[in-house]
């Protein structure tokens, strides 16, 4: 894969606009949309969509004048840097409307992709706004028959670097409508858009609750349901993460689901757990079709330090939560290359999600053995025109590598992950290599490497970085904590003698 061309930083104080200003002024291009290919990792398709000469170069700019940080975004410098760095290099690509088409149990997606159930999917408004924008279908929020009064404020989050989050905590609980009211959306749903894809999330309290609510959901038209083990926020009482933590009450709820209905059965397994195997395999026991993972993390964030109360702060309360968003997906992708390599879940479509933004945490998931994904927080932070980004990333790069569905790529990434490190090769050591026109001579390197390394780098008096290869072991700090990718980790591998 092509190194990034054009960096998020270039553009880190864009704020992705709603009816953004910049497009409004252009008359031959939509910056706001390009801007957001380029936020989204995928600056080949937006350079694939220009025409073929450069309008900006005799622009006076006016995209950067109009926009809301007016003189803080180089709009068309980022736009002639697509134009003469991406555009020359990017390949044409095949047409194939059937590449990104793919199968969760029988039931036929445009696309791998789907929204969670969460509030982005909890009533038909948004899920119609959804499936017009590309969305393949929805996993509707859990429906259920308890009485659901939420609290408020009940979102929480860790910021980045661009000053929103990276990292997002809810106390949010489920559907506070009634089985009815939600049972015509659904129905409505399936009537105008027959062609995508109505999951409905369900909770019972016991197992004729778990079989009646499948029962009524297959009456209504939904075409899979998708078990709730795992609600962080639904916990007390044996609900929610309780039940996903005992294998015998997964196999068991899911038996009473599947007896309830004939259309297929998802479970949603809980990630506040040592392993997510025993209540995986539990679930196929039970009759499930497939598996969805993971869902939020249990949580405690943001103390303040005059209150003493966790965000968010309920009337001086706090509660532990649920944690999602960009940062749980290095957790989430650990339980799915565990799903992925358990042969007994071998028949299991696995439906997975966790920190998906781009195209390119979509396509982690799927080479860890993943047959769709699910989006929730990322739809939250952006809306969902983030999807336009997801299929077009997802197909290009399909292409480019000549794949023609997604099961060409599914799970070919599990071969080369292990549970245990025990399988490493260690008798040679890999040294980063300098690229010097980048250097800026900042010297974070050596800080890192002084405190938190083996003490391999120094600075000469010209502020250029000197490495001792007697001391370096190719841990790579030094290439983690660079700025400006002048440190690369695609040296030559040397052998090296260990001490006995």
């Amino acid at each position: 894969m092509t190194e990034r061309k054009i960096k998020r930083k270039d553009m880190i104080n864009c704020v992705l606009c709603n009816e953004a200003p910049c497009s409004a002024v252009c008359q031959k291009l939509n910056p706001a949309g390009l801007l957001r290919s380029i936020w989204f990792d995928n600056e080949e398709s937006a350079a694939s969509l220009l025409p073929s000469d450069d309008p900006c170069t005799d622009c006076s700019a006016p995209c950067e004048s109009s926009c809301v940080r007016p003189g803080e975004i180089p709009v068309k410098r980022l736009m002639q840097r697509l134009y003469h760095e991406v555009k020359p290099d990017v390949n044409s690509v095949q047409k194939n409307e059937n590449r990104l088409k793919t199968d969760m149990c029988g039931i036929s997606l445009d696309n791998p992709f789907l929204l969670s159930s969460s509030v982005v999917a909890s009533n038909y408004d948004m899920c119609a706004r959804a499936f017009e924008a590309g969305w393949a279908g929805a996993v509707f929020k859990t429906v259920c028959s308890f009485d659901i009064h939420e609290a408020s404020p009940r979102f929480g989050a860790v910021p980045g670097d661009t000053g929103s989050f990276i990292g997002f905590k809810n106390i949010e609980q489920l559907s506070d409508k009634s089985v009815d009211e939600n049972m015509e959306d659904i129905r409505h749903l399936k009537e105008n858009y027959p062609q995508k894809a109505v999951i409905v999330s369900i909770m019972g309290q016991n197992e004729k609750e778990w079989g009646d609510l499948a029962r009524i959901c297959e009456e209504n038209g939904a075409d899979a349901v998708e078990l709730n083990f795992s609600c962080p926020n639904m916990a007390d009482g044996g609900l929610g993460a309780d039940i996903g933590q005992v294998p015998e009450l997964c196999e068991r709820f899911c038996a009473a689901a599947k007896k309830g209905c004939s259309i297929p059965v998802f479970v949603k397994l809980t990630p506040n757990v040592a392993s997510m195997k025993d209540a995986a395999e539990a679930a196929i026991r039970g009759g499930a079709d497939g598996l969805a993972a993971i869902n939020t993390i249990k949580s405690v964030m943001g103390v303040d330090a005059d209150t003493f109360v966790s965000s968010p702060d309920v009337k001086g309360m706090s509660a532990v939560g649920g944690y999602s968003g960009n940062a749980v997906k290095p957790v989430a992708l650990r339980f799915i290359s565990e799903l992925g390599h358990d042969k007994k879940l071998s028949s299991a479509h696995i439906s997975a999600m966790g920190g998906i933004e781009t195209w390119r945490d979509a396509l982690e998931f799927i080479l860890l053995g993943a047959g769709s994904v699910q989006v929730t927080t990322a739809v939250m932070k952006y809306g969902y025109r983030i999807i336009d980004d997801l299929i077009t990333g997802l197909d290009r790069y399909m292409a480019g590598k000549g794949f023609d569905r997604i099961d060409d790529i599914r799970g070919r990434a599990l071969a080369y992950v292990s549970d245990t490190t025990d399988v490493l090769e260690r008798d040679t050591v890999v040294f980063p290599v300098f690229d010097r026109k980048k250097c800026t001579g900042c010297g974070r390197c050596v800080i890192s490497c002084m405190d938190g390394g083996h003490q391999a780098l120094s600075m000469n008096e010209d502020r250029i970085v000197i490495m001792n290869g007697k001391k370096c072991v190719g841990c790579h700090l030094c290439a983690l904590v660079c700025s400006e990718g002048a440190v690369k980790t695609d040296g030559k591998r040397f052998s090296i003698q260990r001490k006995m």
